[in-house]
């Protein structure tokens, strides 16, 4: 057995697996940081999702006429090198940034680049310069694969993916014209290690890993073999991007013996249960009574959840900020569903797929102000704040007492620690249910709290009688949850 910095046995194996995440998309470190303090930690969120933090491409002329955009948000995406020179900060800021957030009783998660280096340009961030093949003092031509008929080149007459059901063109080939590392060799293994331990050693518990699918399963363990453990004794967390519609190998069902998996196939679900795709026609949530691996999702356990990223919200696979108040009644219902580990996405407003997140003429990124209309700052929403604290009270109890109306009203309870009720419909709706709670008053913690005696916002109480019994009443587009910790 180790011990965490709190004394606290921890399993030697055990991974640093987060409970509720808040993905802060694309914001700067000073800004993290004063959300870890402000927001994240006071609200009971565990961990936060930042950036890619290593140098980056940085564009310093526009493309063809499409192409308005001169610091779109996947400059941090095509990695350079691995000094911590980005659009979001300093190295020194990005360690102070892991700091306070820990101090707040908030872990840094990161979103990692290893599949991959550039697919243009020829500047970074940090001052290097660079060619598509070489880049001086970290990888030359020899660390990439190239198109060929040899046992480790691309077999693809471009070079890059035109088969995602192949898997040597999906190990092998470049994805997006993103020059592709051999991340089978030693050299490359080195780099990328060094790299994610640097991270780790500023305290960093885990990774998001960004293309992971490109990667492959062998070279994903041999890499992972070689971190070392986090400040807490236990292994950094590995969340793989593995988009589906690969067969066997290629899905992320196959991925789950390397680490959790994204749960990108889960959004899908979550968009058509809330709003069906397309947006003209009415959802129903009542279809969520089976939901994760009972739906052919990956399991529970193996599972990083949301209901958008960065990618979904943009290719139409997810709800995202645009829908309002359903977006924020879909978040609300992952966290009372407890799928997978929760993760809530806040990032900025967007008219084109390419949009910059707000910057100055350098593309550096500005502080992140919730007020201004630019950033989005969902993990801020009362209610998704208050089902963040219902999710950590009830914690891993078991659902019970599933009602529905058939189309999209839904509740549940969860052991009798907490019950929630869900209205995906355009109309209130008053309904009487059983909670699985004892008798008593309670405050709807998605708007109120409980103060001595009363529920404060003005927000009356739910009565639940002798036999679990209440009549509660859900507002269009909106949720209950009540909780024994918040009984009057």
């Amino acid at each position: 057995m180790t011990t965490s910095a709190d004394g606290a046995p921890k399993p030697a194996n055990r991974t640093d697996r987060p409970g509720v995440t808040a993905n802060l998309f694309e914001w700067n470190w000073t800004s993290v940081a004063r959300e870890c303090t402000r927001v994240l930690g006071p609200a009971g969120y565990t961990g936060v999702q930042v950036a890619p933090p290593q140098d980056s491409l940085k564009r310093t002329a526009l493309g063809d006429g499409s192409d308005t955009v001169l610091h779109p948000w996947w400059e941090v995406y095509q990695a350079v090198d691995y000094n911590l020179t980005s659009r979001m900060g300093t190295e020194g800021q990005f360690k102070a940034m892991v700091n306070t957030c820990r101090r707040a009783g908030v872990k840094v998660y990161v979103d990692t680049v290893i599949n991959h280096t550039t697919g243009q340009g020829n500047t970074s961030y940090g001052g290097r310069h660079y060619t598509h093949f070489s880049y001086p003092g970290v990888y030359g031509p020899s660390d990439f694969h190239h198109k060929g008929t040899g046992p480790n080149d691309c077999p693809s007459a471009s070079g890059g993916i035109e088969d995602f059901n192949n898997r040597h063109q999906v190990f092998k080939c470049e994805l997006l014209g993103l020059a592709d590392l051999d991340t089978s060799g030693n050299h490359v293994r080195s780099q990328l290690a060094g790299y994610l331990n640097k991270l780790i050693g500023y305290g960093v518990s885990g990774f998001r890993v960004d293309a992971a699918k490109h990667v492959g399963q062998a070279d994903l363990d041999a890499i992972y073999s070689r971190l070392h453990r986090t400040k807490d004794g236990l292994r950094p967390y590995w969340a793989l991007e593995v988009f589906g519609g690969g067969p066997g190998i290629l899905s992320p069902q196959a991925f789950t013996r390397s680490g959790d998996v994204l749960g990108l196939d889960g959004v899908k679900q979550i968009r058509d249960a809330f709003k069906s795709y397309p947006a003209a026609h009415v959802g129903s949530i009542a279809t969520l009574e089976v939901f994760g691996a009972g739906s052919g999702l990956t399991p529970s356990a193996k599972t990083l959840s949301f209901v958008t990223n960065h990618d979904t919200e943009r290719n139409g696979d997810s709800l995202s900020y645009k829908d309002g108040a359903r977006f924020i009644l879909a978040n609300e219902w992952l966290l009372a569903e407890g799928y997978g580990a929760p993760q809530v996405f806040s990032g900025f407003t967007w008219s084109t797929a390419d949009g910059s997140p707000p910057s100055d003429a350098n593309g550096l990124i500005l502080n992140a102000d919730c007020s201004n209309g630019q950033w989005t700052c969902t993990h801020r929403n009362p209610g998704i704040v208050g089902m963040v604290g219902w999710h950590n009270y009830v914690g891993g109890a078991k659902r019970s007492n599933f009602w529905t109306d058939g189309d999209n009203v839904i509740a549940f309870s969860k052991g009798s620690r907490g019950w929630a009720g869900f209205n995906n419909g355009a109309a209130s709706r008053t309904v009487t249910v059983q909670t699985g709670l004892p008798r008593g008053a309670y405050c709807d913690v998605l708007h109120s709290k409980r103060v001595e005696s009363h529920c404060t916002n003005g927000v009356a109480p739910v009565r639940v009688n002798g036999r679990g019994l209440a009549t509660v009443s859900l507002s269009a587009y909106d949720a209950v949850a009540l909780d024994r910790a918040n009984r009057l």
